[in-house]
């Protein structure tokens, strides 16, 4: 089935109800004893299409010890190997999966669930959200791909996953950054506040190279962005004082709906209270996507 039919009818069971059904983060305790097995390590394989490419050794080796004197408490979700008739396919758990290799260990409790390739990908991509190591672009990331691959709102994504709208919210906003801004990001050289500073700025990647220098905090950030909008010599005059009428919240409206729709959004509000909004496309596929977007709105 191709990802704008899955889109539009989303999974046959719902995220709430496959996040629940897998209970990622649930205590072993909690999960019933008929649903657990044990299978011999050897009979479990990888899942290939896992977006988590690379697992710290350090932490595999701290993981492993706890395993060896622990056992693994937490099962592993698997399925039936789609092509290996008496192997299982890892649905969520690669990291326990290495570290009980790494400490010698010869089964592993699982659970095993009937799930399709397209279910398998989207909880491979939420387990890879719950990593505590993610950096704020490769959430946004993953919060992104969940949206446009299956067709998933901002609030079903914040009811499943136990988040905040506007915590996603704020990170895909970060998406709408110079590449350059977010790779400083993922280096460690801006924190996700001082990023979000620059989302409004005229020249993020600039100023950015600013901050790391002067070593600025996110409050001295966003005062230096406020100072280069209010300056009639850091860029076309007209735009900025066209920056200047506009309030926070509306820039931020604009910054949010440029996340969601892909696509640039100029929002002009006027003080009766009426205004215009300008969603600009760079080619026929990009308005045939927000044609397709705007009929489902109608439509629901």
């Amino acid at each position: 089935m191709s990802d704008s039919k899955l889109a539009k009818r989303g999974l046959g069971r719902g995220l709430s109800a496959l996040m629940a059904d897998l209970d990622l983060d649930g205590p072993a305790d909690t999960k019933p004893a008929k649903d657990r097995t044990l299978i011999p390590i050897e009979q479990i394989t990888a899942n290939p299409d896992q977006p988590r490419r690379s697992f710290d050794a350090a932490s595999l080796q701290e993981l492993a010890e706890s395993l060896r004197q622990r056992g693994v408490l937490q099962p592993l979700i698997v399925r039936k190997h789609p092509k290996d008739e008496g192997l299982y396919q890892i649905v969520a758990g690669e990291r326990r999966w290495r570290a009980a290799q790494m400490a010698q260990l010869h089964e592993l409790p699982v659970i095993v669930r009937d799930l399709s390739d397209t279910e398998v990908l989207e909880v491979a991509i939420i387990e890879n959200i719950q990593r505590a190591d993610l950096n704020a672009i490769e959430e946004a990331a993953s919060y992104r791909q969940l949206m446009d691959r299956f067709g998933h709102t901002q609030e079903k994504l914040a009811e499943a996953l136990n988040k905040s709208r506007s915590h996603i919210a704020n990170l895909l906003r970060l998406l709408n950054l110079p590449d350059q801004v977010q790779e400083y990001l993922k280096d460690g050289k801006l924190s996700a506040g001082h990023a979000r500073a620059l989302i409004t700025a005229d020249n993020p990647a600039a100023l950015a190279r600013r901050v790391i220098d002067n070593g600025l905090s996110v409050r001295e950030t966003e005062d230096l962005v406020r100072k280069q909008a209010k300056d009639p010599n850091s860029g076309d005059q007209a735009k900025t004082l066209h920056r200047d009428t506009k309030d926070a919240d509306t820039r931020a409206l604009e910054a949010d709906l440029a996340a969601q729709l892909k696509m640039a959004v100029t929002i002009k509000h006027m003080p009766s209270g009426s205004g215009t909004v300008v969603i600009s496309y760079r080619d026929l596929e990009q308005l045939d996507r927000l044609c397709q977007i705007l009929g489902g709105a109608s439509r629901s």
